[in-house]
């Protein structure tokens, strides 16, 4: 792994968090994945692919991705169940804080889940349903869209091949990167979207956890 560039190793860990969000996995599995996504991290650290003063539009397209690896680390840590469960449910939470506030410094969280976490301590349960209405419809609007730039992307491969084999190309190759290009960054701003929503909700069912767990360890103190 200590020669492998940081696009491989990126993707082999997206593809073991793809396979933990739609299944259970292996905990070596799960393990391996942190150790890559890690190894990810310091990676980025050297290249020093991201600055402070940076926004989303500083990003080129192809670092976009890289800002997903805290998140990854998050929800992977979280599904590791052979560790310590209140050192899981401090170390999961860090690693998507890690991520919202740097999507925060990018300009890539939404104002109302902004303002929503600066005022969580005197929202009413009023409040905290609205909060939850508005990020489902959110999630639900970054699903869509991801799945109408993969069908939008599968349709014109297959017309791309079709002209390839019936007539002339009418583009020029240029264009058709620029289409490319611009759908990708697209995927990936959106992409990480979807990833602040689910960060939000893991974090707040992570802290309810923690605070249910310190709770009973407590009561056993207080029996013995």
């Amino acid at each position: 792994m200590e020669d492998t560039k940081l696009p491989i190793l990126f993707e082999q860990a997206q593809k073991i968090h793809q396979i933990a969000s739609d299944s259970s996995i292996e905990q070596e599995t799960v393990r391996n994945s942190c150790e890559v996504l890690r190894k990810c991290e310091d990676m980025i650290g050297k290249l020093g692919l991201f600055s402070s003063n940076e926004t989303k539009d500083d990003i080129s397209t192809n670092n976009l991705k890289y800002l997903l690896v805290p998140y990854y680390l998050g929800e992977l840590t979280e599904k590791n169940s052979q560790e310590n469960q209140i050192q899981i449910l401090k170390a999961s939470p860090a690693k998507l804080k890690e991520f919202i506030s740097f999507c925060e410094a990018m300009e890539l969280v939404p104002e109302d889940e902004l303002e929503s976490s600066m005022q969580s301590r005197s929202n009413s349960s009023a409040d905290q349903r609205a909060k939850k209405i508005a990020r489902f419809k959110r999630t639900k609007a970054a699903e869509s869209k991801l799945l109408e730039i993969k069908e939008r992307k599968e349709r014109r491969g297959r017309s791309t091949r079709a002209s390839a084999l019936s007539t002339p190309i009418e583009r020029g190759e240029q264009d058709l990167e620029d289409d490319d290009g611009e759908e990708e960054r697209e995927a990936w701003i959106t992409t990480i979207s979807l990833a602040l929503c689910k960060s939000f909700d893991l974090s707040e069912m992570l802290k309810k956890e923690e605070e249910m767990l310190l709770d009973r360890q407590r009561v056993l103190r207080s029996r013995r």
